[in-house]
């Protein structure tokens, strides 16, 4: 089958950093899919592990946690889907990863794609409305209704894959007061769009930001990127016994700067659930088909930023180095090929 992947971990304007090679066809286990791969989204993790990851022994490394496709075939044991199903999925770290024609994935993670929606649009959701709703309802603990009515939360990067999905969620499906964070014009329009309430700039001192917009403190932040760097700001920010909560890799963080406003700490990682085989992964199973029903309904919308053509090396090059530029909008997907 066709795959691209690679052999070394080299930066992306490198020919070799990403290749087309010819794989064997996976074979399914008790408990997976085989899935024909339609669409695929690209995300930082796969920067982070191709910049970081060699190889083992040599062999190939495939990348991709975003996939839609059809079900070719089931494990014995598989009992949530079967032939010819349409689905989308994020996939496990732990195993080959989807940038190919054929992949195979537990059952347990997968959604029954949205009616609506082509490959390519569905491709972009997967991995970031997992991260989204898990931070949001499950680390954050914010009910769905009005329940928190009086409650906000300020979303640092709230124009990136996470953050265009995490303020949708949070705008529609709860009582929150939306505060996004962008710091270009069209990202702010585009986090705007999304439904946040009020929009600050995070190239500037964030505390200051909200102070602009009228709303200096906050009960929740969901901080998706340069923690580190922002970590001062979100104390001063965050009401007494507010929550952090972040997704990013910062190199060190101070958390006794969380101690004195008795601040909780929160970490989101949606691949927790597959690399550990939770006794609740078939969690993520129902979330996703709970975002399909969403997006049905009209209440989310997908999030596809650019389209960047079939899915070959040459494409998802320039697809890491756009998010390795740290400029892009939305999720960049690659479809057919």
């Amino acid at each position: 089958m066709k795959a691209i992947a690679y052999y070394a971990a080299l930066p992306i304007n490198d020919p070799k950093s990403l290749q087309d090679v010819q794989l064997p066809e996976p074979v399914a286990g008790p408990r997976d899919l085989l899935v024909e791969v339609k669409a695929i989204s690209v995300n930082p993790v796969d920067t982070k592990i191709r910049q970081n990851v060699a190889p083992e022994n040599g062999a190939a490394k495939v990348l991709g946690w975003d996939v839609a496709g059809v079900v070719k075939a089931v494990g014995s044991d598989v009992t949530l889907f079967k032939a010819g199903d349409k689905v989308f999925y994020a996939g496990s770290l732990t195993r080959p990863g989807g940038n190919s024609e054929l992949h195979t994935v537990d059952e347990r993670i997968v959604g029954h794609m949205p009616k609506s929606l082509g490959f390519a649009e569905a491709a972009a959701l997967p991995l970031t409305a997992i991260t989204a709703w898990e931070l949001l309802f499950e680390r954050l603990q914010i009910a769905e209704g009005q329940t928190d009515q009086g409650q906000s939360l300020l979303i640092v990067g709230a124009a990136g894959g996470v953050g265009s999905i995490l303020t949708q969620l949070a705008a529609q499906l709860t009582a929150l007061k939306v505060i996004g964070s962008a710091s270009r014009p069209q990202t702010q329009a585009w986090a705007k769009d999304l439904g946040a309430d009020l929009v600050v700039d995070h190239s500037q001192p964030l505390s200051e930001e909200l102070k602009r917009v009228g709303h200096p403190q906050v009960t929740h932040v969901a901080s998706l990127t340069q923690t580190d760097q922002h970590l001062d700001q979100l104390v001063e920010a965050l009401v007494p016994q507010g929550k952090l909560a972040l997704i990013d890799d910062p190199k060190s963080l101070d958390v006794l700067k969380l101690k004195r406003k008795s601040l909780s700490l929160h970490w989101e990682f949606m691949y927790t659930r597959s690399m550990f085989e939770t006794a609740d992964m078939i969690e993520q199973h129902n979330l996703l088909n709970r975002v399909a029903e969403l997006i049905d309904a009209g209440t989310l919308k997908t999030t596809v930023g650019e389209h960047f053509g079939v899915i070959n090396a040459e494409n998802l090059r320039r697809a890491h180095a756009l998010l390795e530029s740290g400029k892009a909008k939305g999720k960049i997907v690659l479809e057919g090929f």
